[in-house]
């Protein structure tokens, strides 16, 4: 029976009640945390189940029985509200009534204190052979431990259960490894999770056990450097989210996070994710080195009696060793370092084994890049042409960069080369859109722009910075003004020149100035063409933006960017780079319809009503399908429209309003193009939406009320409160109107809302372009007096204020 520190004033009765009190008061005691707490719960409900298995036994009059704890419980690490696994083992000359007896009168216990128990009954040869045939079950044997009982039992099916896990590790390993991939499928990434699940998730507490069980079949075993350390991190996370739940939960929800963090001593629940998300990494990265190591084990095993046939008995020669670049070498299916290296004297090594390892698509061996971290040379500052060479290579080779970046992570190597690298290593990022930790996201964005590197002249440059553009976000305050600043510096520190940093520079701080304004701004007014002509300054500045922006919102993940995004950005540049050429931005002219706008808009001149086309065909990369509708110029139509939309319950993704004036026709039709998906089942039907939207602009259904109903029926399920509306006035970006800009979480007929809103305040909309990512929507619309004239400062700030406190 584990012996606990410390335990006289807990120790238990054997009724439950005794043991829940003392249970009780151990969770309580603020000087018991993380692995003397877990020992000592365990330590508490071994006493508690030695009592009642000798008082049961007695009372049955069983003999030759014993109570085993497996699992976690056989690690002895109990958190608070950990479930118990328990065998009872016996040696099969009980009663079959006398053993259940017994057995009742140890689950029923457990089950009246509300603990949740996994439980068998078996003999050892039982206990094998289910091993044999289940592989979960073996892996709990492999922690098995006696509570109470004859421990001779489990001693000898320890011994055998051992022999069978080394004896079958070539059957049993690839088996254990599947079983991890399906549930990393299936449960995700941990440290790249809002909401991880602290055991199933890959990184995880499951992984953790089965680098256990590995190290258990004497087959390979885990880097061991911080391993148990992350182990220890990740149970301590349980262990208050437990007590924070009063739950037998492992997903770290948001609305939990802050409690959590404070129970743990953390500053908040950025500080909590970080912790868990870097445990994470080590175990992920602890895993990725285990298994290839078995993979390699596993194939020499096989190819050995092959080989032994080849060379008629005689040994076999040591395997070969490829060069790949100076210093580097390729072996066994790895990049390592070659016998005559020396990291002491070489200091471009490190990056010349990560590029030759990319470039080659290899794993880099842990060991190389352990031998680096503790002898490796500093690179001067700053670094010789060689090393940036050497860096861009590795940034350049596309998807093996991730693997290679994390293995150099792993040993600290990266915040080494580049110490800004350490505030955003491991970084949540809150916004739902975002894939990736900050530094993930940036190897990836990477990786991006590494397939686009024909498309510019200064392929350095667009490298670079997408592997700095959000490298400010571990800085207060706006992370591309932060950013622009730590970009000159690395730079400078990487051995490019002032001109180059300088460039480098205004990337990032403008790494969000084409997709914001191409979806947000109207690109028809030459101010928005200006402005963004300003800030770039250059056409080949430009080209590597361009190249950037696809890249950045490729890496951020599938609602970043779409054929329709990327659709405007191109846009935007060709305007762009025509004024940097030297031409004048394009005065406003009347849009030139499409074919089918101009024929939408021709009916519906013609029947003074609403026309609606639904296009359900949708494209791969397309959030949604398009509808387009066409009315004759008149009050109302965009809350209207979008009032519609949401009593259908259509979600608008992209919104687009135009006023189209038709040549050698009298009156301007509104075109609206929309974005829209539905919440759930099939689409409307067009004729459906155009009846509603006749009858919303006539008065006849009463939208709002429709509306209220609704939320009314169905009200929002309680959850993380998100940040309350606001609404801006954009200054200096159009000459023609005011322009106000709308961030808001996305909720039903929000935009039905805004339409409302400016409607009532008697102002004209020319355009609006409405973009949701995740749960946040980004609207802009640029409002006119009723004449057609921008509204002055004060008007349109109070426009905001009446807007921002309609959303309210």
């Amino acid at each position: 029976m584990t012996s606990v520190e410390d335990t006289t004033d807990h120790t238990a009765d054997s009724g439950p009640s005794g043991y829940a009190a003392a249970r009780l008061r151990l969770l309580q005691e603020e000087s018991r945390s993380g692995p003397s707490r877990r020992s000592a719960l365990a330590g508490l409900t071994d006493e508690w189940l030695s009592a009642l298995f000798s008082t049961a036994a007695r009372e049955t009059g069983v003999r030759g029985a014993t109570l085993v704890a497996v699992g976690g419980y056989g690690r002895a690490e109990l958190s608070p509200r950990s479930d118990l696994d328990l065998v009872l083992l016996h040696d099969g000359k009980a009663e079959p009534a006398a053993l259940g007896a017994l057995a009742d009168r140890l689950w029923y216990p457990v089950w009246d204190l509300g603990v949740a128990l996994d439980h068998s009954v078996r003999t050892p040869g039982e206990a094998r052979r289910t091993a044999a045939e289940d592989l979960k079950v073996h892996l709990g044997l492999l922690d098995a431990r006696t509570v109470a009982g004859d421990a001779g039992l489990l001693a000898g099916l320890r011994t055998a259960v051992l022999a069978d896990w080394r004896n079958q590790a070539p059957k049993r390993l690839p088996e254990l490894h599947s079983l991890c991939r399906e549930r990393a499928e299936r449960a995700g990434e941990l440290r790249f999770l809002l909401e991880p699940d602290l055991k199933e998730a890959r990184g995880g507490l499951r992984d953790v056990t089965a680098l256990r069980a590995v190290a258990a079949s004497w087959l390979a075993d885990a880097p061991r450097e911080g391993l148990a350390e992350a182990r220890r991190r990740l149970l301590d996370a349980r262990d208050a989210l437990h007590l924070v739940t009063g739950r037998a939960t492992d997903r770290l929800s948001l609305q939990e996070q802050d409690q959590v963090a404070a129970q743990l001593g953390l500053l908040d629940a950025d500080a909590l994710l970080r912790e868990v998300y870097e445990a994470a990494r080590v175990v992920a990265y602890a895993g990725d080195v285990t298994w290839r190591e078995v993979g390699r084990v596993l194939r020499a095993r096989a190819a050995r009696p092959r080989l032994r046939g080849l060379l008629g008995g005689r040994g076999a020669t040591a395997a070969a060793r490829a060069p790949l670049a100076e210093g580097v070498v390729e072996s066994d299916g790895e990049a390592v370092l070659a016998l005559a290296a020396r990291p002491d004297r070489d200091a471009v090594l490190a990056l010349r084994l990560a590029a030759a390892a990319a470039q080659a698509g290899l794993p880099v061996s842990p060991h190389a890049v352990r031998r680096l971290a503790q002898q490796g040379k500093a690179l001067p500052v700053p670094w010789p042409a060689e090393a940036r060479e050497q860096l861009l290579t590795l940034l350049g080779a596309g998807e093996p960069t991730v693997a290679v970046w994390e293995a150099m992570e792993a040993e600290g190597l990266i915040t080494r080369l580049l110490p800004d690298w350490e505030r955003v290593r491991c970084r949540p990022q809150r916004n739902p859109v975002h894939t990736w930790t900050v530094d993930r996201h940036l190897i990836e964005t990477a990786v991006r722009a590494a397939a686009l590197t024909r498309r510019v002249g200064r392929p350095d440059l667009l490298l670079m910075a997408a592997l700095l553009h959000d490298i400010g976000k571990g800085w207060p305050g706006d992370h591309s003004v932060a950013g622009e600043t730590i970009a000159r510096d690395v730079a400078a520190r990487v051995g490019f020149d002032a001109r180059d940093a300088a460039v480098l520079g205004a990337l990032v701080r403008h790494h969000l100035l084409l997709i914001d304004t191409a979806t947000r701004r109207d690109l028809d007014d030459p101010a928005t063409v200006r402005s963004v002509a300003e800030a770039v300054g250059s056409v080949g500045t430009l080209e590597i933006l361009h190249a950037l922006t696809e890249a950045d919102a490729l890496a951020t993940g599938p609602a970043a960017w779409s054929a329709w995004r990327g659709s405007l950005v191109a846009d935007l540049v060709a305007r762009v780079a025509a004024v940097l050429r030297g031409a004048a931005p394009a005065e406003r002219e009347p849009e030139i319809p499409s074919a089918e706008q101009e024929r939408l808009a021709v009916e519906a001149l013609r029947t003074r009503e609403p026309v609606v086309a639904l296009h359900t065909r949708q494209e791969e990369d397309a959030v949604g399908v398009e509808l387009v509708v066409a009315v004759p110029d008149q009050p109302g139509v965009l809350p209207a429209a979008a009032g519609v939309l949401a009593l259908h319950r259509l979600t608008v993704r992209a919104a687009d309003l135009r006023s189209v004036e038709l040549p050698d026709r009298l009156g301007e039709v509104l075109v609206l193009r929309w974005r829209v998906a539905a919440e759930y089942g099939a689409l409307p039907e067009a004729a459906r939406l155009r009846t509603d939207l006749v009858r919303a602009l006539d008065g006849s259904l009463d939208v709002p009320a429709r509306l209220a109903d609704r939320e009314a029926a169905y009200p929002r399920r309680r959850g993380v409160v998100p940040p309350p509306p606001r609404v801006t006035v954009v200054p200096g970006v159009s000459s023609l109107a005011t322009v106000l800009e709308v961030r808001a979480p996305d909720a039903v007929g929000l935009l039905h809302r805004i339409g409302r809103a400016l409607e009532t305040a008697g102002v004209r909309v020319r355009s609006a372009h409405v973009s949701t990512l995740g749960a946040n929507a980004v609207d802009t619309l640029y409002v006119t007096t009723a004449e057609g004239k921008p509204l002055d400062a004060a008007e349109a700030a109070a426009l905001a204020a009446t807007v921002e406190s309609a959303l309210s």
